[in-house]
């Protein structure tokens, strides 16, 4: 009996070290690249960190302003009409919300005490200035790539702003996950700690690409699924994922749900604006990183994280082949099939001005819905959000501004019409329900009511 014990607990063991060490293997972002890797100070390619050769003679602040957009600071760190950098931004998890905490030089409040020493621990460790462990919500995990001369001067551009009074919010968890000293555990697990280290079998572009997109613009803290402690799953690495109640989509190489069939033009256009002809635009958190961050970067850079975006192997997702061909032009009530008439009529009223009866929109190509990703995916998703929190982009050909119609038509409403979109401009039409708006609705309920913190 006690050799039967023995022989279970054994197992148990075994499985138990083996999915952990599966989880841990899956925390590497860049290790689907293979080849051999060195320190920064044995790599004799060109420099694929810091600021590009168009800057390297800038001041300090400068050179830390373009680190900050490429890092994106702003878009987590600033609460919808409040102070930029001053905190206040609402995370809402599976298990309670985080606030993002204020950035500013303030000495109360914000980061103005901070040495070098306490502000690397926070962006490399996850630790406060107080010796609290923050969440993973601030995206340390990904930021221990980046190089503390890179951080440094982050800390230089943020010392230049206005220091901003604006008290932290108090975070909303359930217990456990209340218990900041947990996050030892996760930390030991999925942070490394590491420096970036250039692969030497690739070329400095990119190796380039690979620090902008892992270590500074961390765009799997997005477009990764996450496993079961919340930490990216790099065995799945930008395959898309649900990120604060937005589908970022599947980004690989795959050429029916990723971006594989977008030529590197479309790809670097989309990175650049925000928008590609026969692609649609950039909304919600991926309008505001294109906004905040990557229209700051020099073109070599968005060129350097194209390529290595079309490096990033294949992983097929839920969603269908994109149609990239317009509808009717003709309008005739009921046309679409299983169509529901609310929809219909919600969308002749309100939409079909701006966004056409083809989908191809005839003001603006940024309205235009024909092979757009959202529109064709069948869980509405993102056209729900979009209908619910309109889209007021910074763009090079100027504002680009849909009301939001969140608090003008119901959740039925909202449903109806993502609903009659998709069926008439995708690939499938999608069966929202009022109640799947309602979830919707009560995030972006949640992030609007953070109002500015002083």
């Amino acid at each position: 009996m006690k050799k039967i014990i023995g022989i279970v607990i054994a197992v148990i063991v075994v499985v138990a070290l083996g999915f952990a060490g599966w989880l841990v293997l899956g925390r590497n972002p860049m290790s689907f690249a293979g080849g051999s890797t060195v320190a920064l100070a044995d790599y004799h390619g060109a420099d694929v960190t810091g600021v590009p050769a168009e800057l390297a003679s800038a001041d300090p602040v400068k050179r830390g302003e373009y680190l900050t957009h490429a890092a994106d600071c702003q878009a987590c760190h600033t609460a919808p009409g409040g102070a930029p950098f001053a905190g206040g931004f609402a995370f809402n998890m599976p298990f309670g919300t985080i606030y993002s905490t204020n950035i500013t030089p303030d000495k109360q409040t914000g980061i103005g005490d901070y040495t070098d020493a306490q502000f690397l621990a926070a962006v490399h460790k996850g630790i406060r200035a107080d010796g609290e462990k923050l969440y993973p919500a601030m995206p340390y995990s990904s930021y221990a790539y980046m190089t503390d001369a890179d951080a440094l001067a982050i800390k230089t551009y943020l010392f230049t702003l206005a220091p901003v009074h604006a008290p932290a919010r108090q975070d909303q968890l359930s217990w456990p996950f209340s218990q900041r000293g947990l996050m030892a555990m996760w930390n030991v697990m999925f942070n490394a700690d590491e420096r970036f280290r250039p692969n030497t079998s690739q070329t400095p572009q990119w190796n380039r690409g690979a620090y902008l997109a892992e270590a500074m613009g961390h765009c799997g803290e997005c477009h990764t699924p996450r496993n079961l402690a919340y930490a990216l799953d790099n065995h799945s690495k930008f395959a898309g994922a649900l990120t604060a109640g937005w589908r970022a989509y599947n980004i690989t190489s795959d050429n029916d749900s990723g971006i594989g069939d977008w030529s590197d033009d479309d790809v670097y256009l989309y990175l650049s604006t925000g928008h590609a002809n026969g692609h649609g635009g950039a909304a919600g958190p991926m309008g505001e990183a294109t906004d905040d961050s990557l229209s700051y970067l020099v073109p070599d850079d968005t060129h350097a994280l194209v390529a290595y975006l079309r490096s990033i192997p294949g992983h097929a997702s839920d969603l269908p082949r994109t149609v990239t061909t317009a509808a009717p032009a003709s309008y005739k009530e009921g046309m679409v099939a299983d169509a529901n008439s609310r929809g219909e009529k919600i969308f002749a009223g309100a939409c079909a001005s701006c966004h056409g009866w083809t989908g191809v929109s005839p003001v603006t190509g940024y309205a235009t819905l024909t092979g757009v990703r959202a529109v064709n995916d069948p869980s509405a998703t993102n056209v729900a959000q979009t209908v619910i929190n309109g889209v007021n982009r910074k763009t090079a050909e100027g504002p680009i501004f849909m009301p939001a119609f969140g608090e003008g038509y119901s959740d039925d409403d909202i449903a109806a019409v993502a609903n009659y979109v998709t069926a008439r401009f995708g690939a499938k039409g999608a069966d929202m329900t009022g109640k799947d708006v309602a979830d919707l609705h009560k995030q972006a309920k949640q992030q609007s009511k953070e109002a500015p913190n002083g």
